[in-house]
């Protein structure tokens, strides 16, 4: 009993010793270096004393050439008992029967002793990750319904899988959020499993990097020994031919040798004229999934989920009037991280008060972020592009005609016009025609109505109006 306090006593020491010279490391080799090759680094005791583990034998040798002779001085300066350290790969430990006797000490700067699953999803975090995008956070709605079940699928690491898997879509819709989300839930499913996510900015700077270093091979080897390699915003590598070659022999490996591929760009692949067209022709062969705007219900659903969690944030309870709602779910349908944005502003500027704000108070405490991405939309504006959306003629829209096919455009202009321009309803009225005001007023009442129980109806009313704002 004895000599087993003292073991964990000399254990914890040794812990505290490696967390000093990981700080001491970080802040010499930087960040990213740090987290490609030293972050997920295992300090552990086995039969033949102290090691450090490395998860690949890729990781352990870039150490031995770049920083096992600091690792040593440091750990010599902060160790008052001498003791010696090795350096080997996971593969090697367990070849030598460490893994029962081996404790993972601290594997992280700050961190407290942890197991493989933790120290995997703190790595992962140092790569990019953000913690608050889960599965748990993610709304979905029918403009995203397929890709969530589709990332979900990926992340349990079902059999049958497509390879590789591309989501694409318009900027601050969910991709981001869908991924890390995908990697978040894949470690917690299999957390033996190497799960790799970069975004395509930091797959250009560490490949230019590996390069420059000389270290190309090591590169290449840390992806290629990834279980699930997730690459963000791909499109961004557009026009860089070497670093398209890298990611093209990297996709062809890890399909070949049946690890899973996960893709997100602004456009499914076959659009992507800018990358090569062997990489372009490899993204189009598995699993292309599109994830839509988010429709009217879905970013009420997004601003009730994001209310509740920012209030609890900030300590108090809160809710929004339903016309307030109803506003900023109207208004900021370009993005969901505008419509975050708008709604952060208002938490932080009234804070508890919130649910008590009234629409002109929003209107006042917003009116930045609403003069920020105004484009003047005109009635005319409205009829063009009205006409041009239902193929009809602009004079279709001012005529008298009664049919069906004519009037339920004509009521879509005007309640646009009424949505989008300052104009007063007998203004409105007159440039369609010279109708009465109570013309326009039932055709607004009458749309809202329809948009409520017709979702073709209210599609087409929404990609109107982000065609109109530009």
């Amino acid at each position: 009993m004895g000599q087993s306090i003292e073991a964990e006593g000399a254990s914890a020491a040794a812990g505290l010793i490696w967390t000093k010279a990981s700080h001491a490391l970080k802040h010499e080799l930087g960040e990213d270096t740090f987290g490609s090759w030293l972050s997920q680094a295992a300090l552990r005791s086995g039969s033949g004393g102290l090691c450090l583990v490395t998860p690949t034998g890729v990781a352990r040798d870039w150490i031995l050439r770049h920083a096992w002779r600091r690792i040593g001085e440091l750990w010599a300066a902060n160790d008052p008992e001498g003791r010696s350290l090795t350096l080997k790969s996971r593969v090697e430990f367990e070849a030598e029967g460490g893994v029962a006797a081996a404790p993972c000490l601290n594997a992280s700067p700050g961190a407290e002793a942890v197991g493989e699953s933790e120290s995997n999803l703190r790595a992962a975090k140092c790569g990019a990750l953000q913690d608050r995008f889960t599965f748990e956070t993610f709304v979905v709605g029918p403009t995203n319904e397929f890709a969530s079940a589709v990332a979900r699928r990926v992340a349990s690491w079902a059999d049958g899988h497509f390879n590789p898997v591309v989501f694409h879509g318009p900027f601050g819709f969910g991709k981001t959020h869908l991924l890390n989300a995908l990697a978040w839930e894949a470690m917690r499913t299999a957390p033996q499993r190497r799960v790799v996510y970069l975004t395509a900015e930091r797959f250009l700077s560490r490949f230019v990097r590996a390069l420059i270093e000389r270290q190309a091979g090591a590169f290449k080897d840390e992806l290629r020994s990834a279980d699930l390699l997730l690459i963000d915003d791909v499109h961004f590598i557009g026009g860089k031919q070497s670093s398209q070659e890298e990611l093209f022999h990297t996709l062809a490996a890890l399909m070949e040798d049946g690890r899973r591929v996960v893709f997100s760009a602004d456009r499914p692949p076959s659009a992507l004229a800018e990358l090569d067209g062997r990489l372009r022709s490899h993204l189009s062969s598995g699993l292309v999934c599109g994830i839509e705007p988010a429709d009217h219900a879905l970013r009420v659903g997004i601003l009730d989920k994001k209310l509740q969690l920012l209030c609890r944030q900030q300590g108090f309870a809160g809710s929004l009037r339903a016309e307030v709602v109803q506003f900023l779910a109207d208004r900021f349908t370009d993005s969901v991280r505008e419509l975050e944005g708008a709604l952060n502003t208002l938490i932080v500027r009234v804070g508890p008060g919130l649910s008590a704000l009234t629409l002109d108070e929003v209107h006042r405490l917003l009116r930045p972020h609403l003069r920020g991405g105004e484009r003047r939309v005109t009635v005319d504006d409205i009829q063009k592009a009205t006409a041009d959306y239902f193929g009809l003629k602009q004079a279709d829209l001012i005529s008298e005609r009664r049919t069906r096919a004519v009037a339920r455009p004509r009521q879509a202009a005007m309640w646009l016009a009424k949505q989008l321009t300052t104009r007063s309803l007998p203004d409105i009225g007159r440039r369609f025609g010279g109708r009465d005001h109570t013309t326009v007023l039932h055709a607004v009442r009458r749309i809202d109505e329809l948009r409520a129980a017709d979702p073709q109806l209210a599609r087409d009313l929404e990609d109107l109006e982000r065609k109109l704002r530009g």
